[in-house]
């Protein structure tokens, strides 16, 4: 959901949490700055699973930060360093229209959400009261926002946020590189070298032929899992290179950190690459301008270039 996500860039980190409520659950006040009652007056009504409906109080919006559980959930606790996956449903509080900024519900995309210090304190904390299948209602107010960015601001302060949060599960496990059978196909121009286990794969793109205008993938070790579809989140290893010149651009296995995204957000080449392949698998992929970056030079990829990929699919959801 990154049109919400987008959101929250004037604020210094994201913020989300838990699922499964109704207007007759019990809410339990989590926070000291929440006042008696609610958080900050805010009320939640709807079923958890179902994009909530939010009734602001009048007046001033909140100028303190603040969380409460609308419905704890019955699943497995949230804890700290845990990955959540969510939905979440986004409201501006200026104390006017007080108008919804984006809810997951519309976009039929949930989000993960890693808790650690990484999210506003007020998050944190939130998280770890509630379990899988429960609601958190959080109020994000400039105080969530560190002292020293907020004097470095130079833009006036963004309205308080209000994130209603239904925590649907966690994202499975991803591998830690492809398995499976290699497939002895193979990209010409392209050489990938697989020293098997959990070692990168090399790829060596220096090659005088010319690359093929349309998208072209080769899979290098066939996976068993699920074939990726459009709408999921991937966790993938890869590394990218310029067709030709062998000059590296990018490498998720070097940064010792996989990548995480969903395919919707991603060049088209990835898109139609990806899409089918089953979950771990290794692919290679000549990837033409026009599915990638076209025209626009990028950082290290000059404009008009082919771009070859060597991915490894670690999880889909």
């Amino acid at each position: 959901m990154r049109r919400v996500l987008a959101i929250l860039a004037a604020l210094p980190l994201i913020l989300f949490a838990a699922a499964c409520g109704s207007e007759d659950s019990p809410a339990t006040s989590a926070s000291a700055s929440a006042p008696a009652g609610g958080s900050a007056g805010v009320k939640v009504t709807g079923n958890v699973g179902a994009k909530p409906t939010v009734t602001f109080p009048s007046g001033t919006p909140a100028t303190k930060s603040s969380y409460e559980v609308i419905q704890p959930g019955t699943g497995a606790a949230v804890k700290a360093g845990d990955k959540v996956i969510v939905n979440l449903t986004v409201y501006n509080w200026d104390g006017k229209g007080n108008a919804v900024q984006g809810s997951s519900y519309d976009t039929k995309a949930p989000e993960t959400i890693p808790v650690n210090e990484q999210l506003p304190q007020v998050l944190q904390e939130g998280f770890t009261k509630v379990k899988h299948g429960g609601r958190l209602l959080a109020v994000l107010a400039n105080d969530s926002i560190p002292q020293q960015q907020q004097q470095q601001q130079t833009t006036p302060a963004e309205p308080t946020k209000v994130f209603v949060i239904d925590v649907v599960g966690a994202p499975p496990a991803a591998l830690k590189a492809a398995t499976g059978k290699e497939t002895g196909q193979s990209l010409a121009g392209v050489k990938v070298e697989n020293p098997g286990g959990d070692k990168a794969p090399t790829l060596t793109t220096k090659t005088s032929e010319k690359p093929s205008d349309k998208l072209v993938v080769k899979t290098l070790i066939e996976g068993t899992g699920a074939k990726v579809q459009a709408t999921q989140t991937l966790t993938v290893h890869y590394t990218g290179k310029i067709w030709g010149t062998d000059k590296q651009f990018d490498s998720s296995w070097e940064r010792g950190q996989p990548a995480e995204f969903p395919l919707s957000g991603v060049i088209q080449g990835w898109q139609q690459g990806l899409a089918g392949v089953p979950v771990g698998s290794r692919v290679v992929m000549s990837i033409p301008p026009a599915l990638g970056y076209g025209d626009q030079a990028q950082q290290n990829i000059p404009a008009k270039s082919t771009l070859v990929f060597v991915v490894d699919v670690l999880s889909a959801y």
